[in-house]
């Protein structure tokens, strides 16, 4: 019998698990604040430190978040844009500046209402979507500022906590 490598291993799971949790927890606890989140920080920071592994935690997010909230268009949109959150956090892996993830996180926020609106282009075609992301624009813009700002201040701190404990794995 041949001994076949597993692509994810015990501590793979375990780690993705708590990550998943993390996620969560942080969507919980700042629902209350209108579009100020640390869901796409912690994505980045993940992203970082676990690469395409951390598309399993975010998928397992956005099934937990349809156990909590049920399921609804904007689920058609979380299922496609945290990925791509991930994508775009590997082509910028090799930045040496925590800046460039404060831009990605910022520019990230702005352009979530424009993100989420692509469904909306094939349910009432080119104006629904337009107009759904210009009625959110206001929205957008903070949660921009909000994600930079997130991002600065705890970036830093975060990601030097993940490289200790990513020394214990």
């Amino acid at each position: 019998m041949q001994n076949k490598k597993a692509f994810f291993s015990v501590k793979d799971i375990a780690v993705i698990g708590m990550m998943t949790a993390m996620l969560e927890a942080v969507k919980i606890a700042l629902q209350a604040v209108p579009n100020v989140e640390l869901v796409t920080l912690l994505i980045i920071l993940f992203t970082l430190f676990l690469g395409w592994k951390t598309l399993i935690a975010v998928w397992a997010f956005v099934g937990i978040e349809c156990v909590v909230w049920g399921i609804g268009l904007w689920t058609i949109m979380y299922v496609y844009i945290w990925p791509i959150l991930v994508f775009l956090t590997l082509l910028l892996k090799k930045a040496n500046s925590h800046w460039v993830y404060c831009f990605l996180s910022g520019f990230f926020g702005l352009f979530f209402g424009a993100f989420c609106s692509i469904p909306y282009f094939f349910i009432g075609g080119p104006s629904m979507a337009v107009s759904w992301w210009i009625s959110g624009i206001p929205y957008d813009i903070l949660h921009g500022i909000s994600n930079f700002v997130v991002c600065l201040v705890l970036f830093p701190p975060l990601n030097a906590a993940l490289a200790r404990i990513k020394a214990y794995l």
